[in-house]
């Protein structure tokens, strides 16, 4: 049955027949030392991997497990008293029309008095996006409503400069191909300083994740990057907020 907000499990989030948690990761700013967000990933009740449930979605549940993955990082986020920004991932395919979509998240924001103007909605790697068309009217629909967008694994499949002559987001996460082992890697310096000039004139900030090496951090402050995630910094923490172990 459907509503003035949507069907029923976007509305409540109730329709998921397998149960989920929350990790969160921190993403820093080095410029000042301090956590800029924390990204929601998605966990088993009891801390098992990403990977083991999604291996429980499919066609059927896709909508419903995007929808409960938003209340859950909204739920877990108020319960922490998260200080900073909270990135939730979204899956383009589980959109069918972003208005009525939104209403679940908008509803749990309220329930649990998450402020809507920290929250990013970041695009998931996890599925492959067919209709490019369709995402941009998504993120276009996302910052109309104050929302702050962002694109994973920029540099790889569908993210590339194709999406941003439709779409500039407010951030872009390198794709790990690019990063890893830049220290030592002069043509992937030579890439990732390029996209730095490109984002700074579109006015697109560029977070680094996956960072493993204090090489690899320091290769990509000298290019012009300031915000960073990955195991160095901190690896996720379920239903909590790890320690960040500064270098």
């Amino acid at each position: 049955m459907t509503t003035s907000t949507g069907c029923s499990a976007c509305r409540d989030g109730k329709a998921l027949d397998f149960p989920i948690s929350v990790a969160f990761q921190p993403i820093v700013d080095m410029r000042t030392r301090s956590v800029f967000a924390h990204e929601s990933l998605v966990r088993g009740p009891e801390g098992q991997s990403a990977a083991s449930v999604l291996s429980q979605v499919n066609a059927a549940n896709l909508y419903p497990f995007d929808q409960m993955c938003r209340i859950k990082a909204l739920e877990w986020a108020s319960r922490l008293q998260i200080p900073a920004m909270l990135s939730i991932n979204f899956m383009p395919n589980a959109v069918y029309k972003p208005e009525t979509c939104i209403r679940a998240t908008l509803d749990a924001a309220e329930r649990y008095a998450f402020p809507l103007d920290r929250i990013i909605f970041e695009v998931t790697e996890q599925e492959q996006v067919l209709d490019i068309d369709h995402l941009t009217s998504i993120l276009r629909a996302y910052r109309k409503q104050g929302f702050m967008t962002a694109i994973d694994d920029f540099g790889a499949g569908y993210a590339g400069l194709n999406l941003l002559a439709d779409f500039q987001p407010d951030l872009i996460k390198l794709d790990m191909g690019l990063i890893r082992g830049i220290d030592q890697d002069s043509v992937r310096q030579v890439l990732v300083e390029g996209t730095v000039k490109i984002c700074r004139t579109l006015g697109i900030e560029i977070i680094a994740e996956g960072i493993e090496t204090l090489g690899e951090l320091q290769a990509l402050q000298s290019l012009g990057i300031d915000l960073f995630q990955g195991y160095l910094l901190a690896r996720p923490g379920f239903e909590s907020l790890p320690d960040i172990a500064y270098p």
